[in-house]
C-alpha cells in the first residue's frame, strides 16, 4: 500500500473514530445535563460525564489529527485554505473540545458538593450548575460555527482537486450550510421548544456525508487522476 492510499485510509478510520465518539459522548451525558435533576444526578454518578469527558477529547484528538494529515496534499491545491483548513479544525475545533471538557469537569464537582451540601448553599451550587450548563450550550454553538467554516474550506479544497467524487463534495457543501444555521437557531431561540428535535434533525446529512466519504476514503482512497494532476503543481 503505497503512501497516498495509507493517508486516504486513515483519514476514514479518523472520522469514523472522531463521529462515533462524538455520539456516544452524547448518547452518555444528555441524559444527565437534560434533566432538571442534573446536579443530584452527578451527586449520586457522575460516571457518565467523566465518560463524556473522555470521549469528547478522543473526538476532539481525532478529527485535529485530520487537517494536519491533509495538509500535504490539499495545500498543492490552494495554499491559504489548507492552512485555514489546520488551524480551524486542527487548532480552534480542538480549542472547542477542550473547554467544553473543563465545563463537564467544574459540573462534577459542583455535582459533588450538590450531593453533601447544606441547606443554605443549595440554591448557590445550583446556580453556578446552571450558569455552568448555559457555558457549554454556548460552547457547543461556538463549535457548530468553527466546524462549519473549517468544513467548508475542505468541502471547496476537494471540489477543486476532485480527490473524491464531486457528488461527495457538493453533498457536504449543502449539509454544513444547514448544519451551519442550526447554530443560530439555538444562540438566539429561534425555535420553540418542541421543534429542537426538528432542528437537530438537519444535522443529520453532514453525519451521513462524513460517514459515506470516510467509508469511501477507506474502500477506494483518493481519485488517482486527481493525485497527479496534484503531483504536477508541487
Amino acid at each position: 500500500m503505497d503512501v497516498k492510499r495509507r493517508t486516504a485510509m486513515i483519514v476514514g478510520i479518523l472520522y469514523i473514530i472522531g463521529t462515533a465518539a462524538g455520539v456516544l459522548s452524547v448518547l452518555t451525558t444528555q441524559p444527565v445535563l437534560g434533566s432538571p435533576d442534573y446536579l443530584a444526578m452527578i451527586a449520586a454518578d457522575n460516571t457518565p460525564i467523566l465518560a463524556g469527558i473522555l470521549l469528547v477529547l478522543t473526538m476532539g484528538f481525532a478529527l485535529a489529527v485530520i487537517p494536519v494529515i491533509l495538509y500535504p496534499v490539499l495545500k498543492k491545491q490552494n495554499e491559504v485554505l489548507a492552512l485555514g483548513y489546520v488551524v480551524f479544525r486542527g487548532a480552534l475545533e480542538m480549542v472547542m473540545y477542550i473547554a467544553m471538557a473543563a465545563v463537564w469537569s467544574f459540573l462534577v464537582l459542583v455535582g459533588r458538593a450538590y450531593g453533601g451540601a447544606a441547606a443554605a448553599d443549595v440554591s448557590v451550587l445550583q446556580t453556578l450548575g446552571g450558569i455552568l450548563r448555559e457555558s457549554n450550550d454556548s460552547i457547543a454553538d461556538i463549535l457548530v460555527i468553527v466546524f462549519s467554516l473549517d468544513a467548508l474550506m475542505l468541502y471547496v479544497l476537494l471540489y477543486q482537486s476532485r480527490l473524491v467524487p464531486r457528488w461527495i463534495s457538493v453533498w457536504g457543501f449543502i449539509a454544513i450550510l444547514m448544519h451551519f444555521s442550526t447554530a443560530f437557531v439555538h444562540m438566539f431561540h429561534l425555535v420553540e421548544p418542541g421543534m429542537s428535535a426538528a432542528v437537530d434533525a438537519v444535522n443529520l446529512p453532514i453525519f451521513l456525508q462524513e460517514m459515506v466519504m470516510a467509508v469511501w476514503l477507506i474502500a477506494r482512497g483518493f481519485d488517482p487522476a486527481a493525485m497527479k494532476t496534484l503531483a504536477v503543481r508541487s
